[in-house]
């Protein structure tokens, strides 16, 4: 990571994206309220969540942060972020899919900042669990419990090694929701292994590698190489979060 000094101009770097993503949160939860009514439709109320959290994120980062630039999902992406010295990069509603499914709380709602290509700052809003949890103040990093470790796929898009990985650490596999929410339950000690094979963009993982790496877990690329942000091109190819120890022998099945 960047050394702490490209924060010291902004010191509450770390406070303000706990605050927007809360604050996020709650107004999604509000607007999430109306898959409750008879005859909503659900598609309708997801693109509602994304459009006004976006236009939510954006608003209060143009007050508190107005020289930065902004990567989000939802945005027109604005090449002028490539010469800019810090930028933040969101989701607004990470697994809007399950933002739309009435009971379903692994969702999220990402906001990282990005200095020299590294996340800085970030948190990731957990709303449908009433949590959020940032790297100002992260949880103690996730300690061995002597049981199968438990490997976190996508519900839709399991990688083809997930299997295999899952027996090369006599885990098991779990399926599980947004890109978030896999990550914050391995920060929670809810999972031990995230990986993904599929692609990404930035806004995916960047707040949630923030966290992770602020927690003490491992967070790389799936050849062990850094994860790098605010590229030209905003896909990622693969991703891998997972405690700390077992990071050796899940990076040795991958390579």
């Amino acid at each position: 990571m960047p050394p702490d000094d490209h924060l010291d101009d902004h010191p509450d770097d770390h406070e303000e994206a706990a605050r927007i993503a809360t604050e996020t949160g709650r107004l999604l939860l509000e607007i999430r309220r109306q898959l409750d009514e008879p005859g909503v439709d659900d598609l309708a109320v997801g693109d509602e969540g994304d459009r006004r959290a976006h236009e939510f994120i954006l608003g209060e980062l143009g007050r508190v942060r107005p020289d930065d630039a902004v990567l989000s999902e939802e945005g027109k992406d604005d090449r002028a972020r490539l010469d800019a010295e810090r930028v933040w990069i969101v989701d607004p509603v990470d697994g809007t899919r399950e933002f739309r499914e009435r009971g379903r709380t692994d969702w999220a709602v990402h906001v990282a900042l990005v200095v020299g290509g590294a996340p800085v700052a970030g948190a990731v809003a957990l709303p449908g669990l009433g949590i959020t949890l940032a790297t100002g103040d992260p949880p103690p990093a996730p300690q061995p419990t002597g049981a199968p470790p438990r490997v976190l796929v996508s519900r839709s898009r399991p990688p083809a090694l997930a299997a295999g990985l899952a027996e090369h650490l006599g885990g098991t596999l779990v399926p599980f929701g947004s890109a978030g929410g896999k990550a914050m339950a391995i920060v929670r000690g809810e999972g031990d292994v995230y990986f993904h094979a599929g692609g990404q963009y930035e806004w995916d993982s960047a707040a949630p590698v923030a966290v992770a790496l602020a927690a003490g877990c491992h967070a790389s690329r799936i050849d062990g190489s850094p994860l790098r942000y605010n590229q030209p091109d905003t896909w990622l190819p693969d991703l891998l979060i997972c405690r700390h120890d077992l990071a050796n022998a899940v990076l040795d099945y991958l390579k």
